[in-house]
């Protein structure tokens, strides 16, 4: 929590915060995401800039949750690795977490169930009884229901928050249940905010950020931001099934896509599900189908066809923590190499990992563009970080933004070909229904074709073929944009990374930098192909070191770190990794640089 100055007001010291890391801690059916994420989009909407991670249960039966968000006045990269103010509601809340907060730090707990360690110094901690407050306030029957709003309101007036707003959001979220609901909501809410908390002695205000005063932005989860850049970028048709954490994905197109025409079928599985997507993009319609690990494994063989026949579809899979249902409601980048290599045969397939919610939005709608110019499937890597996560970003200019596809119907010939071997590899589709002025018609399935889209199983045709589909991914890499590092251009040290990996990675570049390490990052955002460049880059370095929420596997290195030693076939790049389930904290990397070079310099360490 750093200070910027102070004043005096009402009483109590208002102290004036660049930013601060706030985590909340209780069980599953507290509503504790319901009140993180209203206090998440009043910072969005207050000119903050926030950050959000969370944690829940994948059991029915619940368990312990956490809701952590990031508020500052600038752009913010990572949820923070400790926290400012931790709130407990549960003994276990205040014993399993106690740990992430500060030294000097802020402890709220509800006295109600937690007796925090009477030797603690160092911490300053507040006892509220936050359940028997909340009856109190409700009456009847409530037991402990509301706790979580009367949280918000002490929040609220802690750090001096736009009560009128929150005051809003209650009521867009409750309103249409009845005052049954919402007059309960409202009560425990205005209990919480009208505490005394002159004990404390201050109350706090987080500056507001530079670029969200001047321009107007958007706070959404990477779930939402997928879904709408979807519908922006031309989607029109969606089939999927339930699974965490894509779920919302498909609930958000199920209720927007009507609106625009479009429409969505949840499927009886997750292979029904592409076919349906299969059939409406060759059909003409920009389509999409989504899922997670699990799901992605069932749709392989119709990416497959999809390939074989080059039909545009967009494939999302929000990965989570495998193998099988492994942990659905936990953050993995293990699905890189089913994405890369799902199917059978030679089935190349574009492959794109966004690393923040707003690049969700833009490389979402840019998924959609190169499908089409590509005709092939593009696999969209989010993962649950992604997903889940709450960011502010500067709202984008919709008109640049959407697009209205129309399928193209003009009479197609005389002797056109849709297969045409092109240098680039890539050819004119055709939609059924376009008229073939020669009557020569193709057969779209499976099987291996000529030129005209009729069966050719031949040795030269197949190989012929082959090597158009090959070609469209090596035309698409000539026209990627050149890769970015972050930092110096030549160093000690390269730390690579993809997906929501991106945001600590450049914090612990930046530490170690003030640390005096010659390091910098590259974010690898296109899989398949790979940009241009990047082992010219790699050779400017001493070390190269791939971080990655994956396995380092039996021979040392993740996913990515085991493609980049595969295509530019070199031993030098070592691998960073972790499966706990949780993002990387910025210690972590930072810890992990360390010993690997002193490993590097003194391998007997």
């Amino acid at each position: 929590m750093s200070t910027v100055s102070t004043e005096t007001t009402k009483g109590l010291k208002k102290v004036h915060l660049e930013e601060a890391v706030i985590r909340i801690a209780g069980n599953s059916q507290d509503g504790i995401q319901s009140v993180g994420d209203m206090l998440s989009r009043l910072s969005g909407r207050s000119a903050r800039g926030v950050i959000t991670f969370q944690t829940f249960p994948s059991t029915i039966s619940g368990g312990p949750s956490i809701f952590q968000l990031r508020v500052g006045g600038h752009r913010l990269k990572s949820v923070g690795d400790e926290s400012d103010v931790l709130i407990a509601f549960y003994q276990h809340s205040y014993r399993d977490h106690i740990k992430v907060l500060r030294k000097g730090g802020l402890l709220i707990y509800d006295s109600d169930h937690v007796t925090p360690d009477p030797d603690e110094k160092r911490f300053h901690l507040i006892g509220v009884p936050m359940t028997s407050l909340t009856i109190e306030a409700i009456g009847g029957t409530a037991k402990d229901k509301g706790k979580n709003l009367f949280l918000m309101g002490l929040i609220a007036r802690l750090f001096d928050l736009e009560s009128d707003k929150l005051i809003a959001q209650i009521n867009e979220r409750f309103g249409k249940r009845g005052p049954k609901v919402l007059d309960p909501a409202l009560k425990a809410y205005n209990a919480g905010y009208a505490y005394d908390i002159s004990t404390v002695g201050e109350v706090f205000e987080i500056e507001k950020d530079p670029v969200g005063r001047a321009h107007p932005q958007v706070c959404m989860d990477g779930n939402q931001a997928l879904a709408y850049g979807a519908i922006a970028g031309g989607i029109r048709f969606g089939a999927g099934y339930p699974i965490t954490p894509w779920s919302s994905v498909m609930e958000i197109l199920r209720v927007q896509l009507p609106k625009f025409g479009g429409s969505f079928i949840q499927a009886e599985d997750e292979i029904a599900a592409i076919g349906m997507a299969l059939g409406a993009a060759y059909g003409g319609t920009l389509a999409m189908t989504g899922s997670s690990g699990p799901g992605l494994s069932l749709k392989s063989e119709i990416i497959s066809y999809a390939v074989m026949a080059e039909v545009p579809l967009l494939i999302v899979d929000v990965q989570r923590g495998g193998p099988s249902t492994g942990m659905p409601t936990n953050v993995e980048q293990s699905d890189l190499n089913l994405a890369l290599y799902a199917g059978h045969g030679d089935a190349p397939r574009i492959v794109i990992a966004p690393f923040s919610v707003r690049d969700v939005f833009y490389a979402v709608f840019e998924a959609i563009q190169l499908m089409q110019e590509y005709n092939c499937p593009v696999i969209f890597l989010s993962d649950y970080s992604l997903a889940t996560r709450v960011e502010t970003w500067p709202e984008p200019n919709l008109k640049e933004y959407f697009r209205i596809h129309k399928p193209d119907l003009s009479p197609k010939g005389p002797n056109f070909l849709p297969y045409k071997d092109t240098p680039s590899g890539v050819s004119e589709r055709i939609v059924p229904g376009s008229l073939m002025t020669d009557g020569n018609y193709p057969i779209i399935s499976g099987l291996e074709h000529n030129e005209a889209g009729h069966p050719d199983g031949s040795p030269a045709m197949h190989t012929k073929m082959n090597a158009k589909r090959r070609r469209k991914l090596q035309t698409l890499r000539d026209k990627l944009p050149k890769p970015e590092v972050y930092g110096s251009d030549k160093g000690e040290v390269l730390l690579i990374g993809w997906g929501s990996t991106k945001g600590p990675i450049e914090e612990a570049v930046d530490q170690l930098r003030k640390e005096g390490m010659e390091i910098s990052s590259l974010h690898v955002r296109y899989l398949c192909p790979l940009q241009k460049g990047i082992d010219k880059i790699m050779d400017r370095f001493k070390h190269v070191f791939v971080a990655e929420l994956n396995d380092p596997g039996i021979y040392g290195f993740g996913q990515l770190a085991g493609l980049l030693r595969s295509v530019y076939g070199t031993n030098r790049i070592s691998g960073i990794n972790k499966t706990d389930g949780l993002p990387f904290k910025v210690r972590e990397l930072v810890a992990a640089v360390k010993s690997k070079v002193m490993q590097t310099v003194h391998p007997s360490i």
